[in-house]
């Protein structure tokens, strides 16, 4: 049942907004489950695209909960990747997923990005090649205070990237937030260099949920739906995909014009 209280377009974006964090997830965790249920029932495998965060957490948990899902049939993928730090460092996008997603469902296959790969710019072509094996049914995406989608700030997103898998430089804003919401005790351990999928790469998705709950999102939500779609808020390019939904909470839409 969707939940939302509010429901728009900006140009081609659908837009939800819900009294709550915790209605969005258990709505989401729903649309999801439906999703993949039905595409079960009409091919054989599927390909899921994920986000790591906080924005993910209470959909992921309401998600798995749900039940429902043969995800021995449903091949995982993440965004991006931390450069340098190991598939056990507790920040590690790989460590989030695992103990989050990968341990609790069981998948077909979890391809993850290896962060301390010895040649980086080969690994970033073996997961391009394992990117483009199938389509990606479903990408799933959180936004950042810089209006980042995955690892790709302002200065690095490239909406024509020729690259679906890229080493960037992490700009403070990015590297800051990481601080703030907990994952790293202070700026200097955030790496600087990190691995992304790129923003066309993205867009490839055959469907596209984005969450950004909290009131520090707010700033940003106004800029991704009220400014021009440019690479200075690299999450306005969503508006430009029919596939795509913007799911917020009363928060992050707090400083929309009604």
């Amino acid at each position: 049942m969707n939940t939302a209280t509010t429901s728009f377009h900006v140009e081609d974006l659908l837009v939800q907004i819900y009294k709550s964090e915790t209605e969005m997830a258990q709505d989401v965790a729903e649309i999801v489950q439906k999703y993949l249920y039905k595409l079960l029932q009409e091919q054989e495998t599927i390909a899921l695209l994920l986000a790591t965060g906080n924005s993910q957490l209470k959909f992921l948990d309401a998600l798995i909960t749900l039940g429902g899902i043969d995800w021995s049939k449903i091949t995982l993928f993440h965004l991006d990747e931390y450069l340098g730090i190991n598939a056990d460092h507790p920040a590690s996008f790989r460590y989030y997923l695992r103990e989050r997603v990968e341990k609790r469902v069981f998948p077909k296959q979890f391809y993850y990005i290896e962060g301390d790969a010895l040649e980086p710019v080969g690994e970033c072509d073996r997961y391009t090649k394992l990117l483009k094996a199938q389509p990606i049914d479903l990408c799933l995406l959180g936004v950042g205070e810089n209006g980042h989608l995955a690892f790709n700030d302002p200065a690095v997103a490239n909406f024509e990237d020729a690259a679906s898998v890229k080493l960037v430089k992490l700009d403070q804003v990015n590297r800051q937030q990481q601080v703030k919401t907990g994952y790293f005790p202070n700026l200097e351990s955030v790496p600087q260099y990190a691995f992304t999928v790129t923003i066309p790469m993205i867009c490839a998705a055959k469907k596209i949920i984005c969450l950004a709950p909290e009131t520090r999102k707010a700033k940003i939500v106004k800029e991704i739906l009220h400014e021009s779609i440019n690479t200075n808020c690299p999450a306005s390019i969503l508006r430009t995909q029919p596939q795509a939904v913007l799911c917020l909470d009363v928060n992050s839409a707090s400083l929309l014009s009604s």
